[in-house]
């Protein structure tokens, strides 16, 4: 089906959600892990907070990964309706 016949309805919006959701958590996990893993197997949340967080850069930190979890969802929710 074509996404514009797949964005009339909830169901699809609703797999869009679940999908996203889990693709920004995981993309997360693996994002901090590639940026800061000494730091946060060696405990030193101090470091993580500071390289990924502090100074406004968390907005950019969690913005990217939400616009990348939205856009996966929808391309995997409108490829697996019918």
């Amino acid at each position: 089906m074509a996404l514009s016949e797949n964005i009339k309805k909830a169901a699809f919006w609703a797999n869009v959600m679940k999908v996203g959701f889990v693709f920004v958590i995981f993309l997360s996990i693996v994002s901090l892990c590639f940026n800061s893993f000494s730091d946060i197997f060696s405990g030193n949340w101090e470091a993580v907070s500071e390289t990924n967080f502090n100074d406004q850069q968390w907005k950019r930190f969690f913005a990217s990964k939400v616009i990348a979890g939205f856009v996966y969802g929808v391309y995997v929710s409108n490829k697996n309706m019918k």
